[in-house]
């Protein structure tokens, strides 16, 4: 098969930041699926990976960690699926991954891919939608239908994790929204996304909640967390929760004491990294979303589709990504 991988770390602009290689097809393993891959989106994370691993000295190392497909092969376990499937999934963190024509995926990580959305548009929503659940519903310990009288703020609430995370706490959950952007367009953005609010996040972000009249209970804290730690922990109800994705590199833990505030990473490929026994959840939630889809209570979070494929059309998707510009998910179709 043809694959998309990076052979050396560093920059987009480097040389080795993404060639195109041939490679074995993969053999899927019991549990696995065998999918043709017919779209696929860029995160964070790849820019991350790129940046600071070293590739594997054999081979350029295949990333992409978002995907849509058709099955094509089953393996001898799988009970959930069937060849001809269309499905989507984030895959796992120490597989190859989907930048390639084909890929094997274990089923519990993967769902049943929304038909009102091409397979580009669905490849949009993986990595985003597991992410954004897990801390709302796993790390809040937010219990759908609840949460009226509190309020969330979303900080980077145009990003890709953002966008869906605003729809999610809108449809599913009581809580008023409040979403952080600085410019006319990613302020629109938030706004069709559902928040209720938007602060600017170049300002003192404790200042502008208190110009709302508003002291969140939680924070998701997805962008820039250690410029707005202070202000974080000035602004949050006392027992209130922060969830983090980002990496800052300092933080004052202690500052959390005095109001009993609660802290959690969210990392979603913990679970398929160490094979959690619950590794099937992502499969479940992102059905559901699927099911959201379906029913028009989420939308489409992308915002821009760079065409098939190629090693020229990725590294643009990239360096796009790289830019901090980025409003919802770029994705691209499959390899042609």
């Amino acid at each position: 098969m043809r694959a998309l991988g990076y052979s050396e770390k560093g920059p987009i602009s480097a040389a080795g930041s993404v060639v195109e290689f041939e490679k074995a097809d993969p053999q899927p393993g019991p549990r696995d699926l065998l999918v043709e891959v017919r779209g696929v989106s860029v995160n964070p994370v790849d820019v991350k990976v790129r940046a600071n691993r070293p590739p594997p000295e054999d081979e350029p190392r295949i990333l992409g960690f978002d995907a849509a497909g058709v099955v094509r092969e089953v393996g001898a376990d799988v009970t959930g699926f069937q060849p001809g499937d269309e499905v989507f999934y984030a895959g796992e963190f120490t597989r190859d991954g989907s930048n390639a024509q084909l890929q094997c995926v274990d089923e519990r990580l993967v769902g049943k891919k929304p038909g009102s959305l091409d397979f580009a548009e669905a490849a949009g929503l993986p990595l985003t939608s597991i992410t954004a659940w897990e801390m709302l519903f796993d790390s809040f310990g937010i219990a759908e239908g609840e949460g009226a009288g509190e309020a969330l703020l979303v900080i980077g609430g145009a990003g890709g994790v953002g966008s869906i995370m605003i729809q999610l706490a809108k449809k599913l959950t009581g809580l008023t929204v409040v979403a952080t952007a600085s410019r006319p367009d990613s302020v629109d953005w938030v706004k069709k996304m559902g928040a209720d609010h938007v602060v600017n996040h170049r300002n003192p972000l404790n200042e502008e909640m208190k110009a709302l009249g508003i002291s969140p209970k939680y924070v998701a804290a997805l962008t820039g967390t250690e410029g707005h730690w202070d202000a974080i922990v000035d602004m949050i109800k006392p027992r209130g929760h922060i969830g983090m994705i980002d990496d800052p590199a300092t933080i004052n833990w202690q500052a959390l004491k005095l109001k009993a505030l609660s802290f959690s990473w969210e990392f979603m490929f913990a679970r398929s990294m160490f094979k959690a026994d619950d590794m099937d959840a992502q499969s479940k939630l992102l059905n559901r979303v699927s099911e959201l889809v379906e029913f028009g209570d989420l939308i489409s979070t992308v915002n821009k589709n760079n065409g098939p494929l190629t090693a020229d059309t990725l590294r643009d998707a990239l360096a796009h990504q790289d830019s901090g510009a980025a409003i919802g998910k770029t994705v691209l179709e499959g390899m042609s």
